[in-house]
């Protein structure tokens, strides 16, 4: 007999709960008590503020604008237009603002960027010294002709010099679009080709893993196949002044900036201006371009000021890179006047402490990765509490994919007990988030804390009914401030509305699947709904399978899929073993067994492989789909979206050999 939320409830304990203290401090605590003054209410809780954040939509976003002090030449006439207009409803019509003006509201000594590389480069830069920079770029921006509108591409590392392009390029009402340095010339060209920017920003290498990698010729085949651009500003890393002469329209980021830097002119536009593009993965088709306004800076500034707590105090550091949405919502930590700790390079290079040496020297207050860096330190033995320094660190971060409740645990008994584990998911597609902590509640093992204020979230069920304690739909029934305005050339809006309408109209899908619980309102997420597994029918979230099996000695990662096979479908199981190990007929076994005691018998996989390698995005999400398409005899049409693509010749011998 299943268990009911209220028994189960009463058998779990939170990992963590927050104090008296530590909630009178939170930043959310002040947002209740100001929407309590402003609108007569009496809100108590987390709980009691999501419900009205959902039932009340256009006053609660009104108090988020005020609340984090958007800055606006024009206010608008109204929040929200029709919210049963979904997609295509319209926000604060009639207001007239600037993206970057609203990130540089801060112009003094306080530290703005504290860059390291991974070769110990390092530099920093205050706000004030930052206003400056960005001033000299949107000047000699605007001096080459760029106006509101045109597209900025970079193909960048994770340097101060990609968010000062960012900046000007949005100061001026241009739109911008980035790459990051770790992908090859075919993804940047089947991104960037299709937008048309009209100058890129790039550099002349990278440092990774100890290695110096010169992209110039990257460069120069990215500018051939990019007609529209009229100018490539290169930024020199891993040389002092590198060798450009034969890029066509080149010039050097020092000899491109304006001499003086007068005042920024900031270009003031409407809610349905574009500010950026975005791009999906693109692991099945050309990546799609997402355009989203300036709803991003409304909706990022809550997550970040209310949600993630963050304070003028504060250092906030992510694993990212300028190819994920992540390093766009970590540079809007400049909106709340925090200081922001960059890191290009390897992780754990030259080994798994990089990062927490890190923390401890630069005394990081905000400490974001992706699970699967969690795993990683986990499946390695890695303790950084034990060794390092972390007393500066009061709340940790994590997406990409689903961390599972042994990883919870892992992070509150060998990185740090009293700190705020904040879980969040949501995508590229809202530069947000849809699932996110509060840091007023208690932290529960494999859960996200809840759905973010605003979002309208539920699990739905086959038949499209909402669901607690079971399996779902990750959807989103009213729109928010940052989901896309359109998709770059799809006039008639047919891609958009395919990607998220087209199974519940009016409703956005956006492909999770997750269980949302009853007694705590928190969230588990059990991977994409597009690669849930179906053995006899039924439905099972990969993410079930790879929590029980990340957790047996031995095993570093794992990757499920389904074949068809014989009219069903089969379950295929990939692991990747730590060194030392094998997968022994042992192994399998006690891997078989876990599943189906800790699962249940529909979660044993039918083959168990060893493999060398995982896929995985650039955002760090595991690639089932291209696994399951090679092992289906189905073409895997974009094999630059991956960071690394040549693991998928493991798998096209591994298939070929299964047909043998």
């Amino acid at each position: 007999m299943k268990e009911t939320a209220t028994s189960a409830a009463e058998k779990r304990k939170p990992l963590w709960v927050p104090s008296a203290e530590w909630k009178s401090k939170a930043n959310v605590t002040r947002f209740i008590d100001f929407v309590n003054r402003t609108h007569g209410l009496n809100i108590e809780g987390y709980g009691d503020l999501h419900k009205w954040s959902v039932d009340r939509i256009p006053e609660f976003w009104a108090a988020v604008w005020d609340f984090v002090e958007i800055k606006a030449s024009r206010k608008y006439d109204q929040v929200v237009g029709d919210l049963s207009r979904f997609p295509g409803t319209q926000w604060f019509p009639g207001a007239k603002l600037n993206f970057a003006e609203n990130l540089l509201r801060f112009r003094d000594d306080h530290p703005a960027f504290i860059f390291r590389g991974e070769n110990n480069k390092s530099a920093s830069m205050t706000y004030g010294q930052l206003y400056t920079a960005v001033a000299r770029v949107a000047g000699a921006l605007r001096k080459m002709g760029v106006v509101a509108g045109d597209r900025v591409g970079a193909y960048m590392p994770n340097l101060m010099e990609t968010a000062i392009a960012m900046l000007a390029t949005t100061s001026i009402g241009a739109v911008w679009s980035s790459c990051g340095a770790e992908l090859g010339a075919g993804a940047v060209i089947d991104r960037l080709g299709q937008i048309g920017p009209k100058v890129l920003f790039t550099v002349d290498g990278q440092l990774y893993k100890g290695k110096e990698i010169d992209l110039l010729a990257n460069v120069e085949r990215i500018a051939g196949e990019i007609p529209s651009l009229q100018k490539i500003v290169v930024t020199p890393y891993v040389k002092e002044r590198p060798e450009i002469g034969h890029l066509p329209k080149a010039v050097l980021l020092g000899d491109f900036m304006a001499e003086e830097a007068s005042e920024i002119e900031f270009e003031q536009v409407s809610f349905d201006h574009p500010v950026y593009i975005m791009f999906s993965s693109g692991t099945t088709g050309k990546p799609k371009c997402m355009v989203q306004g300036p709803g991003v800076v409304v909706n990022q500034l809550k997550e970040l000021i209310i949600h993630t707590d963050l304070k003028r105090e504060d250092r906030i550091f992510y694993i990212t890179s300028p190819s994920w949405m992540m390093w766009n919502w970590l540079i809007g930590s400049l909106g709340a006047g925090a200081t922001i700790v960059l890191y290009e390079g390897n992780p754990n290079h030259p080994d798994s402490g990089a990062m927490w040496r890190l923390a401890q020297e630069e005394k990081i207050t905000i400490f974001g990765c992706s699970a699967s860096y969690l795993n990683y330190l986990k499946s390695s033995g890695v303790k950084p509490g034990k060794t390092f320094d972390l007393s500066s660190l009061r709340a940790m971060s994590q997406t990409g994919s689903p961390l599972s409740a042994e990883g919870f645990e892992y992070v509150y008994s060998e990185i740090k007990q009293d700190m705020h584990f904040n879980s969040i998911s949501g995508g590229t597609d809202i530069n947000g988030c849809f699932g996110i902590g509060s840091p007023i509640q208690p932290v529960y093992a494999g859960e996200l804390q809840g759905a973010g204020l605003g979002m309208k979230v539920k699990a739905y069920d086959e038949t499209g009914t909402p669901v607690t304690d079971k399996e779902g739909e990750l959807v989103c029934e009213a729109p928010s401030p940052s989901m896309p305005l359109y998709f770059w050339n799809d006039p008639d809006s047919a891609r958009y509305k395919g990607a998220y309408f087209d199974v519940y109209p009016g409703v956005w899908r956006h492909g999770d699947f997750i269980v949302i619980h009853g007694d705590s309102g928190g969230i588990t997420f059990l991977g994409r709904s597009d690669f849930t597994l179906k053995p006899s029918g039924v439905r099972i979230g990969p993410a079930e399978i790879y929590n029980v099996v990340e957790n047996i000695e031995g095993i570093i990662d794992a990757m499920a899929i389904g074949q068809d096979y014989k009219g069903e479908q089969r379950i295929i199981l990939f692991v990747r073993m730590a060194e030392g190990f094998e997968l022994t007929d042992e192994l399998q076994d006690k891997m078989r067994k876990s599943l189906r005691k800790l699962a249940s018998p529909r979660h044993v996989p039918n083959l168990i492989i060893a493999v060398p390698e995982i896929p995985y995005t650039f955002s760090m999400k595991k690639v089932e789909s291209a696994v399951a398409n090679i092992f289906n005899g189905r073409p895997v049409t974009n094999r630059d979206a991956l960071s690394n693509p040549e693991s998928l010749e493991i798998y096209e011998k591994l298939a070929l050999k299964l047909r043998e």
